[in-house]
């Protein structure tokens, strides 16, 4: 079934990847650090956030690009995750807080928490924190779906409902009585599985991860999108009338692929937070999911492969004009966006397999003609 699913283009895409996650480790820890072939460990852990992002855009396309939903929550499944990673990595601390408390974190510690509250037990077993990481986003999706879909809300009121619910999320998070940190969220970790996250090989260990997950990701989305179920997806997104008529279940299709991409967002979350070392409501913004939609856009929607690209190209561009030109980046994140909705429909990955298609069929410049018959 995997090799069905895998084309040449995937089959490229991954064997990139691979030597990416064997490259980066490498260079960082086999590298003395005084040589031009050394990289930094602050780039590793940035390469690891960009893979995080890649994942969550194959998730975005999964269920924009194939089956027509155009989500503007899913930074909050991307944030669920985290905070499923970071309540684990606050419960490891335990007596090295700053308040020496061996079960309460550091700001319940302050905000004057009698005792620790009922939906912080279990994270301090990494089994459990994953399983919620993959678990809260996709009960929250399948819950949200299941109203949505049944109902049969589409298009932009879709789209305007998920991006109520993650603003809705955003103020919940904000309040200290949540017991989820509040503005400052959660931060200040010191380690995951007994391995300091300052050390390089842990970061070189978590950026691997990340890459592993965006392999798992892009292979379990190529497998549903280019089964049974994947066509019934498209039929869905081209024409959801004419497949409901055809006696299709539309709302079912829909309900599954939902649920499967926040959990998807939801892993890339949980990898996200201890590489970055903090996780804080910001990431519920409504504009942290407009611009994960700007990456697949950009990329190619309904490829998985320009998604996942689009993710790495404007996370780079991100990092080196925020540094140069803070205050334009805005600017030009929406001129990126205008420029390809009206010159790249399909993206950079559609326009350059536009021209290679162009190319293809493009005569040779010399081409021997068969010589004619003499009479």
């Amino acid at each position: 079934m995997i090799l069905r699913a895998l084309d040449l283009r995937s089959w490229i895409f991954l064997g990139v990847l691979f030597a990416f996650t064997v490259a980066v480790p490498v260079l960082n820890l086999a590298m003395e650090p005084g040589s031009s072939a050394h990289l930094p460990s602050f780039a590793v852990s940035l390469f690891g956030k960009y893979l995080c992002y890649a994942l969550l855009a194959v998730a975005l396309d999964l269920v924009w690009g194939y089956c027509g939903i155009l989500s503007l929550g899913h930074g909050a499944f991307f944030a669920l995750g985290g905070y499923a990673m970071g309540m684990h990595l606050m419960r490891e601390i335990g007596p090295r807080g700053v308040y020496g408390d061996p079960v309460l974190p550091d700001f319940m510690v302050f905000l004057n928490w009698p005792e620790l509250p009922w939906f912080w037990h279990g994270f301090d077993m990494f089994w459990f924190a994953v399983a919620m990481a993959l678990f809260v986003p996709g009960l929250l999706a399948f819950a949200f779906g299941w109203l949505a879909f049944r109902s049969r809300v589409t298009g932009v009121y879709l789209s305007i409902i998920t991006q109520a619910l993650t603003y809705a999320l955003m103020l919940a998070f904000f309040r200290n009585e949540m017991g989820f940190g509040g503005n400052n969220g959660l931060t200040d970790f010191k380690d995951v599985l007994g391995f300091d996250l300052q050390s390089d090989q842990t970061r070189a260990g978590l950026f691997v991860a990340s890459a592993l997950a965006l392999a798992f990701g892009f292979v379990l989305c190529r497998i549903v999108t280019t089964s049974k179920a994947g066509k019934v997806m498209i039929a869905v997104r081209d024409a959801e009338s004419r497949t409901r008529f055809l006696g299709y279940r539309v709302e079912s299709y829909k309900l599954f692929v939902f649920t499967l991409s926040a959990m998807l967002a939801g892993l890339a979350g949980a990898l996200y937070t201890p590489q970055v070392g903090i996780i804080n409501p910001s990431e519920f913004s409504p504009a942290n999911s407009i611009e994960i939609v700007i990456w697949v856009a950009i990329g190619g929607r309904g490829t998985l492969i320009g998604a996942a690209i689009g993710a790495i190209l404007v996370g780079i561009a991100k990092t080196l004009l925020t540094g140069l030109f803070p205050e334009f980046w805005l600017f030009v994140l929406g001129g990126l966006f205008v420029l390809v909705t009206l010159f790249l429909p399909k993206g950079v990955l559609g326009a350059f397999g536009a021209l290679s298609a162009k190319a293809a069929r493009r005569p040779a410049a010399f081409e021997l003609k068969p010589r004619e018959a003499q009479p």
